[in-house]
């Protein structure tokens, strides 16, 4: 049907047509039955089938008479096609929601531009620059609607979308899916393009103090019938349907959220105005009621947003006990506090306030780690899951396979944690019978499945277990594990329950010694001790634990004390202590030791001396892992309390030696530099190693800025670290005469051991220290004779370049350091590109040629943003750029050699004609074309190509030197410009490819 016929049956006919006669679109295009057809209960075809058809006839292009395309023609036809899209958009009420679900982008781009057509929108005016609150209501309703999908738009594309299983394969569809899906691309871009001005357009909206109206299908009819009707009935203050404020502005809340939210996952400010939004529809949305007609939010969904916006930007007025525990739980994942996780978990088995599938979603994420080979995450697994275990219990639930399976090889430790968290679990006051009952029977079943009586009596004599269950079920409990098993002997030869024993000194014992191992309450462990002694006084209850350890220089003083009790007493306090702060309980720990403290502060000044020092160490170590993380300095009192202990002189005082160590660290990593140097007693420098070698590394720093002649104390440096790692050689002389060499052993000439010093090392944080030790290590790996491949490091030429008695320096050990120390400052920073350049250096000279590139490449990427910036000449220099060629040639990956030939200062041809000659290349060669910009490298590649016969790949490389950005004619800065986008885009394909 023509284009003039079409116009005239739209306006003449009137005659009734049967649908077998013409299309159901056509039908109801000339009756003019729309409305009686969507007041259909379940119209068929539905009301989005409609508009999509609508818009596509609207949309159908036009054939001339010389047969060219041409864009379809503005008749009467396709503008009634046009508002009967627009009319059935209205019967929907403009709900987004409904229009996303089941309309493409495509399709409702089309919608809401013809929207904003026919609501008098002007055609390539911005909307920033439109004031909404002089427009007419459906003008501006108009524009809100558009901006709002425009934003919600981008959000749904950032999500992840699960591609539908394709079908048989057939062209004309697969051609109109990737002409929709190049579509669907481009208005994306457009409206990524525009999103801040869709921001801001929202943001004006909210302070609007008007209601608003939408089109209706009268609206629409009137423009239709009287589109001279401007300023008329259609456009006044009471035409449409009406939107209130609040519910204008509660759906401009949460669109915004949303975007701010997908916003800040590259921007985390952006968080705080995602929250401020979320947290205002919450506010609206209770003011106008859920049942709203004109105002549909997904309150679970809200409630999500809200939630991560609590965890991600915690309010600035909430303290550390008005964080939610989804807050709590999230900070200690990331600071890897894993025990508060522990005891959070175990506070919500009394409250109920996390979800299981969250506390589950935390065990996975613990479990993931673990399987990555961190073991020291398999205890906390096991914790995290015995919490949730008994979460599962008292909720009814059974009990995982996971549970199962840690619990397979039980031991005291595990024992006696899962009746701790059955303890705190429930409130025996406040509980009711069905959580009684349900702990009561995981206890009994804990109990049937356990082999080793011993562990069964730490269970069935817990003061838990014994209030839960009556003395016929404890009876009842014996019984069944006398029958169940051959291999328990209780069957054999029947024997007294220990139920039956009415309270005898052994049970009220071993009891209360089991209290003493759980117990942290320095109070509560005195009064335990009290009783214990007033039972019996021929035990030594200080050995009760094999995990109460002291350091023989503390033990052998404590065990001195004459008093049984008050012995026993400091030992469990300090031993406790020392646990505490190994886990990092810090607060446990200040509390037992300052009651030792004040023990001791009574008999001995000796242990007081000591306890003040461990305190000090406690404090260190809690500052470090509290508001030093983030930067904040010490307070000065704690400064001032170091300088007193690296000045006290106190011989007969017994001292740890990781006192010392975290001391001279803690000055360091603080940038305590002139005390080091200038003001630290000079009988220091003399009896304590880690001082001198504090002062000698501070020195250093202080001097790095000055002339390469005025480091003398990097000289110094040098020298004790070399004489550190040197060895010493055993000789004998054998019966003929002759002189042997039996074994080398380290050297005692130096100030301390190697071991001590890689400890020492490994306590350091501060950049510039790392970076000057481990360029002093690199140097001395690389003066030895035997070396191939230098290793480069920042400040390496304030070294001496010799040493000279080059025997008698352990390079093994060198080398065994440098790698622990480069392991160690990337994990304090694993952004630093000069370590980064290090570790690459160490695996390229160790023929690990991959792992090599992953480090070249990880350490371009973290000083140029992922190489959108371009990597600073004196990070990819020529030596880096070369063993990053080498690497690739060695892994046959040669098409990769001849592009970075390129990144030479002097372009290297002929390296990457040779490599571009070889045939079997492990890289995807040709596709790596578009990365060269080079035009001599792509002629040449033209050539081979044509002299292979190889048709399909010389035309990829013509192409390649046929974009116009090569042209040699082109002004210096184009081609400049030209060759960083394509170092660009290979560097991060590269990367792709070995991180």
């Amino acid at each position: 049907m023509s284009a003039e016929a079409a116009d005239r049956e739209a306006a003449t006919s009137s005659r009734p047509c049967t649908p077998p006669q013409t299309s159901w679109f056509e039908f109801l295009l000339q009756e003019s039955l729309l409305e009686k057809h969507l007041r259909k209960p379940c119209p068929d075809p539905a009301p989005v089938q409609l508009i999509v058809q609508f818009l596509e006839q609207a949309s159908k292009p036009s054939v001339n008479e010389q047969n060219q395309v041409q864009p379809p023609p503005d008749n009467k036809r396709n503008r009634v096609l046009k508002l009967l899209a627009l009319k059935v958009a209205a019967h929907l009420k403009w709900d987004l929601d409904i229009l996303e679900k089941s309309l493409s982008v495509p399709v409702l781009n089309m919608l809401l531009n013809e929207l904003l057509c026919i609501s008098k929108v002007p055609p390539g005016t911005k909307h920033i620059d439109m004031d909404l609150a002089t427009l007419p209501p459906t003008t501006a309703m108009a524009i809100l609607l558009y901006n709002r999908w425009a934003i919600r738009t981008i959000v749904q594309s950032s999500f992840p979308v699960k591609q539908a299983k394709p079908g048989p394969p057939q062209l004309s569809v697969m051609n109109q899916m990737q002409q929709e899906k190049e579509l669907t691309e481009n208005i994306l871009k457009v409206l990524k393009e525009q999103a801040s001005d869709s921001i801001l357009v929202l943001e004006a909206a909210l302070k609007l103090n008007k209601d608003l109206y939408v089109h209706t299908m009268r609206t629409l009819d009137l423009l239709a019938v009287e589109p001279g009707m401007v300023n008329g009935e259609t456009e006044s203050s009471t035409a449409g349907l009406k939107i209130k404020t609040e519910e204008m502005q509660c759906q401009v809340c949460y669109d915004l959220g949303a975007a701010y939210f997908q916003q800040g996952s590259t921007n985390p400010a952006v968080y705080e105005n995602a929250r401020e939004k979320f947290f205002r529809t919450k506010e609206l949305i209770a003011e106008i009621g859920s049942l709203s007609l004109h105002c549909t939010i997904d309150e679970k969904r809200l409630a999500g947003y809200c939630q991560a916006c609590d965890v991600l930007v915690p309010s600035s007025d909430s303290t550390s006990q008005q964080l939610t525990p989804y807050s709590q739980v999230h900070i200690c994942l990331r600071s890897g506090d894993y025990q508060e996780v522990i005891k959070i978990f175990v506070e919500d088995n009394l409250t109920f306030s996390l979800p299981i599938q969250f506390r589950q979603s935390v065990l996975r994420e613990l479990f993931q780690k673990a399987q990555q080979g961190n073991e020291a995450l398999d205890e906390i697994c096991f914790k995290v899951c015995a919490c949730n275990t008994v979460r599962d219990v008292l909720e009814g639930r059974t009990i995982s396979v996971q549970f199962n399976q840690l619990f397979l090889r039980p031991n005291k430790e595990k024992i006696d944690f899962l009746l701790e968290v059955c303890s705190r679990s429930i409130n025996l006051e406040k509980a009711s019978d069905t959580l009684k009952g349900n702990m009561a029977a995981f206890l009994k079943n804990v109990c049937l499945g356990l082999e080793d009586l011993q562990y069964v009596f730490m269970i069935s004599s817990h003061e838990l277990f014994i209030t839960l269950l009556k003395d016929e079920e404890r009876k009842l409990l014996v019984d069944q594990m006398r029958k169940r098993s051959p291999r328990i002997n209780l069957c054999i030869k029947p024997v007294t329950s220990f139920y039956d024993i009415p309270a005898s000194a052994s049970v009220n014992i071993g009891q209360l010694e089991h209290q003493l191992i759980l117990s942290v309450d320095p109070w509560r462990i005195r009064q335990i001790l009290i009783e214990l002694h007033g039972m019996t006084s021929e035990r030594e209850f200080w050995t009760v634990s094999n995990k109460w350890e002291l350091p023989l220089v503390y033990s052998s003083v404590i065990l001195g004390i004459k008093d049984n009790l008050t012995r026993d007493l400091v030992y469990i306090l300090m031993a406790k202590g020392l646990h505490c702060s190994t886990v990092k309980d810090f607060s446990h720990a200040k509390q037992l030791f300052a009651a030792c403290l004040e023990l001791v502060t009574e008999f001995s000044p000796k242990l007081r001396q000591v306890m003040l020092n461990e305190m000090l160490l406690l404090d260190i170590y809690t500052h470090e892992a509290g508001t030093g993380q983030s930067g904040e300095r010490p307070p000065s009192d704690l400064i001032s309390r170091v300088r007193g202990y690296l000045e006290m002189r106190l011989p007969d005082i017994p001292f740890r030696q990781v006192i010392s160590e975290e001391c001279v660290a803690f000055m360091l990593n603080w940038r305590e530099n002139e005390y080091l140097t200038l003001q630290v007693p000079a009988f220091l420098l003399q009896s304590n190693p880690f001082v001198k070698l504090g002062q000698l590394l501070a020195a250093t720093c202080k001097e790095l800025p000055g002339p390469k002649e005025s480091r003398r104390t990097a000289k110094d440096l040098w020298e004790v670290v070399v004489q550190i790692c040197s060895v010493s050689s055993q000789h004998k002389r054998g019966n003929d005469g002759r002189v042997s060499l039996i074994k080398q052993r380290e050297s005692t000439l130096g100030i301390m051991y190697r071991s001590e010093l890689l400890s020492f090392l490994k306590r350091l944080r501060e950049p510039l220290v790392l970076t000057i030790i481990l360029s002093l290590f690199v140097k001395l790996h690389n003066v030895r004779e035997d070396i191939v491949n230098d290793i480069t490091a920042e400040h390496i030429s304030i070294w001496p370049s010799s040493i000279p008695n080059l025997q008698s320096v352990d390079f093994e050990a060198v080398a065994i350091t440098v790698k622990e120390l480069v392991r160690y400052a990337l994990s304090i920073n694993p952004n630093n590109h000069s370590w980064l350049i290090i570790q690459a250096d160490i695996y390229f000279a160790t023929n690990q040629y991959s792992a090599a590139l992953h480090y070249y490449l990880q350490a371009g990427a973290v000083c140029s943003d992922f190489f959108n910036k371009a990597v600073p000449p004196d990070v990819y220099t020529d030596q880096v750029i070369k063993r990053m060629i080498k690497c690739c040639s060695l892994l046959n990956c040669h098409t990769q050699v001849a592009i970075l030939c390129q990144f030479l200062r002097e372009i290297d041809y002929k390296t990457a004609f040779k490599s571009l000659q070889e045939q079997n290349s492990h890289d995807a060669m040709d596709s790596y074309y578009d990365y060269i910009w080079d035009v001599t490298i792509l002629e040449y590649l033209t050539y081979l190509h044509h002299k292979r016969g190889e048709t399909d790949k010389r035309q990829i490389a013509i192409k390649a030197i046929g974009q116009t950005e090569l042209n040699a004619s082109n002004p210096e800065e184009v081609l400049q410009l030209a060759a960083q986008r394509r170092k660009k885009k290979f560097l991060q394909a590269m990367a792709k490819l070995y991180f």
